[in-house]
Parts: structure tokens; C-alpha cells; sequence
């Protein structure tokens, strides 16, 4: 459950699926098993060898990596969910700022593409944000998960089978 720490993944799985954001904060894990998620793993770990990877900040943001320019990149390997990528990067900067942090600029880098994008965050998007964090705590308070709502994103997601089998 959530307590007060909102962490990238939560605001993630937020504009990817509700559904799945619930059994995440209850407790329910089905990613390590899925098999894009371990390609993804993987890519990650073979990519940027040379940069000082997985920096966690308070358990609640972890940076796939920050250059010494004030860029922080965080690593895809599609777009195929890119406004969720998008936020999340977002919410990234949006959580630094809060404390503090600032100068910093955000990229998307899209290793199977190779292909990058720049995410800036706006005072529009700092309300937005606020939004999220708060529709986040209250999900994690609900008893159940939200109705099933079938999307092209379900056929590739780990927690396929629990909600269609």
C-alpha cells in the first residue's frame, strides 16, 4: 500500500492501466516473470556500460542515469507506451524540483530505435502531477481493482492472465 512515498513506476503504471497500478500497490507482482519486461532488463543492463546506472533517490525515483550536464536519461526500448514514459520522466523532475533540484533537463532514450526524446516540465504539468499523486493515494485506499477494460497495451502486459483468464 502506499504510504507517502509516490514512486516513477506508480505514475507510470497510472497512464498505462489503473488495474495494473492497483495489484502493484496491493502488493501483486507479475513483472520478473513476463518476457518483455526481462528484454528490457536486459537492454538495460548491456546499455550505457560507462555511466553510473540506477541511481535511487528515497525509494521513490530511481534514475536509469544523469550525465554531469544535468541530463537525466531514462531508458526505453520502444515508444510504445511513450506518454506514460513521458510523465514518469515528468514526475522525475517534477519530485527534484520539489526538492530543490533544479537545472536539470530529462531525456527518453529509445535504445531499439535509437532514437531520443526531450521531456520538459511545465507549471501546467506540475498540477497535473499533483493530481496523479493524490488519484494514486486514493487508488491504493480502494478494496478492489478497477474493471477490466481491454486495450491492444493488455496483450503484451504481465498481468495478462489475472485479468482474462
Amino acid at each position: 500500500m502506499v504510504e507517502d512515498k509516490i514512486t516513477g513506476v506508480m505514475v507510470y503504471y497510472y497512464f498505462v492501466c489503473q488495474r495494473k497500478l492497483w495489484f502493484s500497490l496491493h502488493g501483486i507482482a507479475m513483472e520478473s516473470e513476463n518476457e518483455n519486461v526481462q528484454i528490457g532488463k536486459a537492454l538495460d543492463e548491456l546499455s550505457y556500460r560507462s555511466e553510473r546506472k540506477h541511481i535511487a533517490i528515497n525509494n521513490e525515483i530511481n534514475l536509469d542515469f544523469v550525465k554531469q550536464t544535468g541530463m537525466i536519461h531514462e531508458i526505453k526500448k520502444s515508444r510504445q507506451i511513450e506518454e506514460a514514459s513521458i510523465w514518469q520522466v515528468k514526475y522525475y523532475l517534477y519530485y527534484l524540483k520539489k526538492r530543490q533540484v533544479t537545472d536539470l533537463q530529462a531525456k527518453i532514450d529509445y535504445l531499439l530505435l535509437k532514437k531520443s526524446l526531450e521531456v520538459n516540465l511545465s507549471l501546467e504539468d506540475e498540477k497535473v502531477l499533483e493530481k496523479v499523486i493524490t488519484e494514486i493515494k486514493a487508488l491504493s485506499q480502494d478494496g478492489q481493482p478497477q474493471k477490466v477494460e481491454k486495450t491492444k497495451k493488455c496483450l503484451k502486459c504481465a498481468y495478462h492472465d489475472l485479468c482474462f483468464i
